[in-house]
């Protein structure tokens, strides 16, 4: 007895060959020669059905970044804030290289340009991100690490501004011994030396 064709699987076995398709074009050309044509013609599918489920191949890429990330991990806390800070400044620099195949900076490239994919793009990959990263600052002010009045959303910009202003004007991504540098002076700046009766900061 034959049996009937099973759909679901069908679609999740095309879906999974347009990520797989699109992963490896991007390794190979990266996100700017990137095609919506490419990618059918790598995955064995149609235009057509990469349109039914996706809108352009930045909203195909964005599914490839959150299929390889899952599901949005808890920052690491070691009890040392800055090593955890490090960590976590690292995992971006490493998403974001190399340049300029890195899909995650195609998609937010032409994110500036497509309000839907920018949209998308917030949701799905950066405000959980954002949540968690502020959850571990939180965990840092209760063991007492940040002073109580530190401003989370200055830290998030002073953290990772600089990365994506390297990214915008193609400075390079910053390495290890930066990194360490930016931490300290961020810290030193969320944690200001008290001051005297008479206005003058202590040794």
């Amino acid at each position: 007895m034959v049996k009937a064709p099973n759909a679901p699987r069908r679609r999740e076995s095309s879906r999974l060959a347009v990520l797989t398709a699109t992963r490896e074009l991007c390794e190979e050309n990266g996100y700017g020669r990137l095609t919506i044509e490419a990618i059918a013609a790598r995955a064995g599918v149609s235009k057509m059905t990469i349109y039914r489920w996706w809108p352009s191949k930045g909203a195909v890429v964005l599914d490839l970044i959150d299929e390889a990330a899952a599901v949005t991990a808890d920052p690491p806390d070691t009890g040392d804030l800055a090593a955890d800070l490090h960590t976590q400044l690292s995992e971006v620099i490493n998403l974001l290289t190399p340049q300029p195949t890195s899909p995650v900076t195609g998609v937010i490239t032409e994110a500036q340009y497509d309000p839907d994919l920018a949209r998308a793009l917030r949701e799905r990959l950066i405000e959980p991100r954002i949540a968690k990263f502020k959850d571990r600052l939180r965990r840092a002010q209760e063991q007492g690490q940040l002073p109580v009045d530190a401003d989370f959303d200055v830290a998030l910009d002073l953290l990772f501004g600089p990365i994506y202003h390297r990214l915008a004007l193609h400075l390079g991504m910053p390495d290890p011994d930066y990194l360490d540098t930016l931490i300290t002076h961020v810290l030193r700046a969320l944690n200001p030396p008290p001051h005297r009766l008479d206005g003058a900061a202590t040794a």
